[in-house]
């Protein structure tokens, strides 16, 4: 009889190697054709073989950390190398608010729990602190000269966007125990834990969290955290040999604050609805309500970690041993120490023109809006001491947006047309997908053309070709009324025209000029007018929308152009107003590749919103005109207008 292997689960090559196993048996006859009796036997067979099989492989699949699929199974592989997976996070606001309450007292004290309530698309969100805020009240005195009431500034203070909520375990030593919080999104940066000894008072020591047991003795107050199902937490104590044991009959006292993660970012208007208690721990009762200022919306709110983020950040966190030395295990223990990241770049000074030895550039996209904040930059490098090399400063910089635009002209069949706005809408959604892919949006990111034409063709049978020209940008942030010099890094290698206009700009003005001004460039040419082959040029400061001449320039060279290596420098300027808000001048260039990279410390940005889709009728394939007559052309050249729209 042959041995027959499996090495398969599909159901047809299953049954095959069943008949092939009875046709080698000369027992069995009558059952190699489908109408007989024996022919279901070994469907039967071949089904129950097929779903047994299945089973066993998603079994095995879900013991390996790359392959499985279940939330529960994947946090439970990256627990075994120490991996952690990020919780929800809350959404943090700085508001400030004076409370004045009749009475005397010398402090107030703002009561842990609810503080506010803010607003956003018509949904009420609670802010929460997650312990108490203690100020000394200032006393209001009559004309009399009698103290009337007493008012305390509450300044500068971090709210959390979610419920506040404590829990209580009794420690028995006699029992397994096991401190689990019942509640989901839990934001665990929020959680306090105080442990209550027969010797202890009021709510007992606070212990701190650690992420391992490095450094840990038998003495540390110290607890670790740990997901399990449901996205809930289990604390855990030390043994008395890492950690300081619990003693029997200590009581334990867990905070925490449950949110909504990124849903409870944007309010910025605050209705004030906290607690406070005087100094002999009476409640307060406002004599006015009091008016809330806002000094920073609310956001920084995010979700807890994906199944992919897990499967991608705990190996490397693993390798890493806790410690930052190489540009990845950076990349790992910031998103560690900064929950809100969404993507980090990390160059060694080393690999600066000139470089600066001894010093590492950290760039980092938090996962809502654009910059890190001063305050978080601070927390960043103050937690990063733990893990980096004596002797290695680091610094962390504002975020450098690469933006790829598109202008695109899609040709289209009138007949299988419903509508064009339809249509329209339905490339954009396609782009913006694209744009969400992991290719794209990140640092390093790579935007491919290929796939990007593939996409819009195949968007609609209706749509028979696309020409689309690719051009990059970024957005100067210019110092009004001040001399100062910019420089621009693209990154990637720029088209040179022969007649310039590569480089294009939004409006400004500069000082001694009140017309609106600007930026082209001119590439260096020999004298009898062919390109020199520097791969340079110069800025050139023009004004309005026509040809180059001398009455149109109003600055013969402002700058300096590299087409080779992808760089606009400014010389020294006085910008004194900007056509775009917020002080931004836009620069855009024509790539010399329509395939686009992020490097080192720029972040690729698919700009789906300021591209262009251009509707053009293809009367050809829809029979309304005869082949070569009507037909309208688009060049992939891409020149045109002086300056950027």
């Amino acid at each position: 009889m042959p041995f027959t292997k499996f090495t398969n689960l599909d159901f047809d090559q299953i049954k095959t190697s069943i008949k092939d196993y009875l046709r080698a048996n000369s027992n069995f006859t009558d059952f190699d054709f489908e109408g007989s009796n024996f022919s279901v036997l070994i469907d039967t067979l071949a089904y129950n073989t097929y779903i047994t099989a299945f089973n066993s492989n998603m079994i095995v699949n879900e013991s390996f950390l790359d392959s499985a699929t279940l939330r529960e199974n994947v946090v439970s592989l990256a627990r075994n190398i120490g991996y952690v997976p990020k919780s929800r996070t809350a959404a943090q606001a700085t508001i400030s608010f004076d409370v004045t309450t009749s009475g005397n007292t010398s402090t107030m004290t703002l009561q842990a729990g609810l503080v506010c309530i803010g607003a956003s698309n018509d949904t009420s969100y609670v802010f929460s602190i997650p312990e108490t805020i203690t100020t000394t009240a200032t006393q209001n005195l009559d004309l009399s000269g009698n103290i009337v009431s007493s008012t305390s500034s509450f300044d500068n203070i971090v709210v959390y966007q979610g419920t506040y909520l404590s829990k209580t375990f009794n420690v028995d030593g006699s029992l397994d125990q096991r401190f689990l919080l019942e509640n989901s999104f839990i934001d665990t940066s929020t959680i306090k834990v105080y442990v209550k000894g027969a010797s202890d008072t009021g709510l007992g020591r606070e212990y701190r969290r650690v992420d391992n047991i490095l450094n840990i003795t038998n003495i540390s107050e110290t607890y670790l955290i740990q997901e399990i199902t449901d996205e809930r937490y289990e604390l855990l104590f030390g043994d008395g040999v890492f950690g300081k044991k619990l003693e029997n009959d200590a009581v334990i006292t867990v905070s925490y604050i449950i949110t909504d993660g990124v849903e409870g970012n944007g309010p910025s208007a605050f209705t004030y609805a906290g607690s406070t208690v005087s100094s002999s721990n009476q409640i307060l009762l406002p004599s006015i309500t009091p008016t809330i200022t806002t000094i920073s919306s609310a956001s920084n709110g995010g979700n807890i970690e994906s199944i992919d983020s897990i499967k991608y950040f705990a190996p490397r966190l693993y390798s890493s041993q806790y410690r930052a030395v190489t540009a990845r295990d950076y990349e790992s223990v910031i998103q560690q120490i900064y929950p809100n990241t969404e993507s980090v770049s990390v160059v060694g000074g080393e690999e600066l023109d000139p470089p600066e030895f001894g010093t590492v550039f950290i760039t980092i996209k938090p996962k809502n809006g654009e910059f890190v904040s001063d305050f978080d930059k601070q927390s960043i490098l103050s937690n990063l001491k733990g893990y980096t090399l004596a002797g290695i400063n680091q610094k962390i910089l504002d975020l450098k947006l690469l933006y790829v635009e598109l202008d695109s002209f899609v040709y289209y069949d009138q007949s299988k047309v419903t509508t064009i706005s339809e249509l329209k809408t339905n490339i954009i959604n396609g782009l913006l997908t694209y744009g969400s892919s992991t290719d794209i949006n990140k640092f390093g990111g790579r935007f491919k053309y290929s796939k990007l034409v593939n996409i819009i063709d195949n968007i609609d049978d209706a749509i028979t070709s696309n020409i689309t020209r690719v051009r990059i940008r970024r957005n100067l942030k210019s110092l009004i009324n001040q001399f100062a010099q910019y420089e621009l890094c693209y990154g990637n290698r720029f088209h040179i025209n022969p007649e310039g206009k590569n480089i294009k700009s939004t409006g400004f003005t500069i000082q001694g000029q009140t017309d609106m001004l600007y930026l082209t460039d001119i590439p260096n040419k020999n004298p009898d007018g062919t390109l020199d082959g520097s791969g340079k040029g110069v800025l050139a400061i023009v004004k309005g929308d026509t040809e180059l001449s001398q009455g149109q320039l109003v600055v013969a060279s402002a700058g300096i152009v590299d087409y080779i290596h992808g760089e606009v420098i400014l010389s020294t300027i006085n910008i004194t107003s900007t056509q775009r808000s917020n002080n931004i001048v836009e620069i855009q260039a024509f790539p010399e590749s329509n395939d686009i990279i992020g490097l080192k410390d720029l972040y690729l940005n698919f700009a789906v919103g300021s591209s262009s889709i251009n509707m053009v009728k293809d009367t050809i394939t829809s029979g309304e005109q005869i082949s070569g007559v009507g037909f309208k052309v688009t060049s992939s050249y891409a020149n045109g207008a002086l300056v950027r729209g």
